[in-house]
């Protein structure tokens, strides 16, 4: 599935692997804001390379400079790398055209029980349309 880049500056989103255990569970929500300014350590949404339309959300770790003829791009990383997740380490530097939105906060649930965080996963978020 596809966000629109142009509309509403705050999406939601709802996490759907465990790449990014213990931070953030399968079922969290998130609220995120549309932007391509971000620096290491924060959490964002971007396209992966190579594969349109799917979404991830990663932890951001550095900037990697040009090399070569490639251009530079952000490095993703998992908070759960033993989960086998997809992150930069396989594909390698995302553009900053590929980053979608900057995580503000997870809003659901509310509270987390105890073991929430006992198994680990992929990368995946499902986007929400906002409601009418």
């Amino acid at each position: 599935m596809r966000a629109r880049l142009k509309g509403r500056p705050i999406m939601r989103v709802e996490v759907a692997e465990r790449s990014m255990v213990p931070a953030l569970l399968p079922g969290d929500w998130l609220l995120a804001l549309r932007t391509r300014r971000v620096r290491p350590g924060q959490v964002v949404l971007a396209w992966q390379p190579g594969r349109p339309g799917f979404l991830l959300v990663k932890r951001v770790a550095w900037w990697e400079k040009e090399n070569g003829p490639a251009a530079g791009g952000w490095w993703l990383a998992s908070d759960n790398p033993a989960a086998g997740a997809v992150d930069s380490a396989r594909f390698g530097p995302v553009p900053t055209e590929n980053i979608v939105a900057r995580v503000l906060f997870r809003y659901w649930p509310l509270r987390r029980r105890p073991g929430d965080a006992a198994a680990p996963g992929g990368p995946e978020a499902r986007r929400v349309p906002p409601s009418s």
